[in-house]
């Protein structure tokens, strides 16, 4: 795994109305690992045809840029749970929203998360999955926010390791706010 730094710059950019954002990695920066993280998957998945499975609706942009980025065929499909609700903290009940349409038996599936966390979703959704017999599963998440975890779960790619910031933009959120940003960053109170 690369372990890119962070944008060196502290770079404040409003986000739309509310608290600026502090650019952690920059849309070049996730471009550049986002295709490395691609050609690693093709390498190993280069005769299975692998089902990239996104977990909505945070690694939507993830899952759909690590798609392209992965020179083989595969085919996409989408899951949705709920843990988090109005708040920026797991509340620990996690609950499937939207199955796979897919049948996965037999089948070399790749978990896509924009960031894994405190594990609770990723453990919920590997079980939920393993019942259902597939020829293998990995997760791929850009951000693997190791010291948040609660449950141990297995990170087979990761863009990044980094620390317990609270994450927004390239699909992640603040209640709904901030999925459209181009960057990752970290939400700061404005400045005087």
């Amino acid at each position: 795994m690369t372990e890119s730094e962070p944008s060196a710059t502290p770079v404040l950019a409003p986000a739309m109305r509310g608290p600026f954002v502090r650019v952690m990695f920059t849309a070049d920066q996730i471009a550049a690992r986002v295709r490395e993280l691609g050609l690693e998957l093709a390498r190993d998945y280069e005769d299975d045809r692998p089902l990239f499975v996104g977990v909505l609706k945070g690694a939507c942009m993830f899952q759909c840029d690590l798609a392209r980025a992965t020179p083989i065929d595969l085919d996409l499909d989408f899951i949705s749970v709920s843990s988090y609700g109005a708040g920026r903290h797991s509340s620990g009940n996690v609950r499937l929203l939207m199955d796979l349409r897919e049948d996965i038996a037999d089948r070399h599936v790749v978990l896509c998360e924009g960031v894994v966390d405190s594990g609770l979703s990723v453990s919920f959704i590997l079980e939920v999955m393993k019942r259902r017999r597939p020829a293998s599963l990995k997760v791929a998440t850009l951000l693997d926010k190791v010291p948040c975890r609660k449950i141990p779960v297995p990170v087979n790619y990761a863009g990044w390791r980094i620390g317990s910031e609270f994450v927004v933009g390239y699909g992640m959120d603040d209640n709904e706010k901030y999925r459209n940003l181009p960057y990752i960053g970290v939400l700061e109170e404005a400045r005087s």
